[in-house]
């Protein structure tokens, strides 16, 4: 659901539409929506959770392929672990970034690790998909964890901020990117303002939790709320209670993309590629897995 605005600050309210993945695990997929597929790079935002895991009740996404795209993993809460078809194996714990370049193509699977698998827990975090530029869409694919000390922060008068991907407010994230980005997660105590800078054509912000107003703009803004705001808008925010937001954004792309299951392109016949590509299993595979979502009808 997406609803417009003619107010200076906002160019549009976003509601995310929600899947339920069973066990009352819920995904709540914000881009793309019906009225707007990017902001910046991101073509895709999904968040889950906070959702308790008892003992043996687990996260089990097999293996699967995309091109044409870099993913972001974010755990605010949790434990999984990420085996792809380069190799690479990694946990990623709350606070830490796992990046990883689909680029000409690569598989992946994400699933609860050990401990969680043990003894259960909470899962609450994100997943984006940011685009890749037109003449990177078929770079080698690649993997980069970086742990939550070497990222970026800004910190003080109620702020906490860690800058995951990208730029923001002279920060500068070790994170591989692309193309311009934004990616950070704010967390404001109650009356806390923060002022995001207009270096980034678009800008957004998902509230995670609590609610927020925007200085200038009637309302607030509360959980599941993505909020683009409008290109050279003056933003500061200001907690009412205390709040926990994702800020993304960045350069928009000139060329159109395309969506088909997992694969992002600019090309529709790459996409007509892949997806053949899969169904007749000439993907590389990951070490030690044979399990494989096949390709949908």
């Amino acid at each position: 659901m997406t609803q417009a605005s003619s107010d200076l600050k906002m160019e549009q309210l976003i509601l995310p539409t929600v899947k339920d993945l069973g066990g009352g695990f819920e995904i709540r997929r914000a881009l793309p929506s019906a009225q707007r597929q990017m902001v910046g790079p991101f073509i895709f935002l999904d968040s889950f959770g906070p959702t308790v895991f008892r003992g043996n009740e687990n996260i089990d996404v097999r293996p699967h392929p995309h091109i044409g795209l870099a993913t972001l993993t974010y755990l605010i809460e949790g434990d999984i672990v990420h085996r792809d078809s380069e190799g690479y194996v990694q946990s990623i714990r709350p606070g830490d970034v796992n990046m990883m370049t689909a680029g000409r193509g690569i598989v992946h699977s994400e699933r609860s690790g050990p401990e969680f698998r043990q003894n259960g827990g909470t899962a609450f975090g994100f997943q984006t998909w940011m685009a890749l530029p037109t003449e990177l869409e078929e770079t080698e694919p690649g993997f980069q964890h970086v742990d939550a000390a070497d990222l970026p922060s800004d910190e003080g008068e109620g702020v906490d901020l860690r800058l995951l991907a990208g730029s923001l407010n002279g920060l500068r994230s070790p994170t591989r990117v692309f193309s311009e980005t934004l990616f950070a997660d704010l967390i404001l105590r109650d009356g806390a303002r923060y002022r995001i800078d207009s270096e980034h054509v678009e800008r957004a912000m998902y509230v995670a939790q609590g609610k927020v107003e925007i200085l200038g703009q009637d309302g607030c803004f509360g959980k599941d709320q993505l909020v683009v705001f409008k290109p050279g808008a003056e933003i500061v925010l200001r907690a009412h209670g205390a709040a926990r937001l994702m800020l993304l954004g960045g350069e928009p792309f000139a060329e159109k993309r395309h969506i088909y299951w997992n694969f992002v392109s600019s090309r529709r016949d790459r996409l007509t590629q892949a997806a053949q590509d899969w169904k007749e299993r000439r993907f590389p595979g990951i070490v030690g897995e044979s399990e494989y979502i096949p390709l949908p009808d």
